[in-house]
């Protein structure tokens, strides 16, 4: 079973319920620091949703629902692990876990948009006069 992964958060424009922001949560956090993974069994949405929280103890979003299930079975079983906040991204953050042991290791850093080097785009204007 794979030991180190990186995974999505959602959720960041959502409000939290002690009115504190999550993306300006996003702003100060920095790559490498830690983040708190919370089953949320009573969640009403899902029963299965984790909760990404800072280390200065404000929620971030949520795991991917895709994930959730994975992820919090995992932790139910006691299964120790460490998560580190990796990136911030336009729709999402991304977070570094690593079970079994150990600290995670941050990924080189992606460009936001890297471009396809066989795409090219359209003429100033299209022919069709728009």
């Amino acid at each position: 079973m794979m030991r180190e992964l990186s995974l999505a958060v959602v959720g960041l424009d959502f409000a939290n319920r002690d009115k504190s922001n999550r993306r300006f949560e996003l702003a100060l956090i920095r790559p490498g620091e830690t983040v708190h993974l919370v089953p949320e069994p009573n969640n009403p949405a899902d029963p299965r949703a984790v909760a990404v929280i800072s280390a200065h103890g404000v929620q971030l979003g949520y795991l991917t629902a895709e994930r959730c299930g994975l992820i919090g079975g995992r932790i139910a079983m006691g299964e120790s692990f460490t998560a580190i906040f990796q990136e911030a991204r336009r729709h999402t953050a991304i977070i570094r876990v690593r079970f079994g042991g150990g600290e995670p290791v941050l990924p080189a850093p992606r460009l936001e948009a890297e471009i396809d080097p066989d795409f090219f785009a359209d003429p100033e204007g299209p022919d069709w006069g728009a």
